[in-house]
């Protein structure tokens, strides 16, 4: 059960990135580091992070405009 409970934890997360990544590319953002976070997969119970990274000034200006 734990490691068909991890998987499903680090399929949901690749999901929910890609989903993030197509709805950023809509808006015109492309977040250069975004990505599963490695060190949140290796755990003996995975919990994925979603890693945002970092980005440029300009960026981040779009991120801030298009979440209002």
């Amino acid at each position: 059960m734990g490691s068909q409970h991890a998987s499903a934890c680090v399929e949901e997360a690749e999901r929910t990135l890609v989903e993030l990544r197509d709805a950023l590319a809509k808006a015109g953002i492309k977040l250069p580091s975004l990505g599963i976070d490695p060190v949140s997969v290796v755990r003996e119970a995975p919990c994925p992070l979603v890693e945002l990274g970092r980005c440029s000034v300009e960026t981040a200006a779009r991120l801030v405009a298009a979440l209002r």
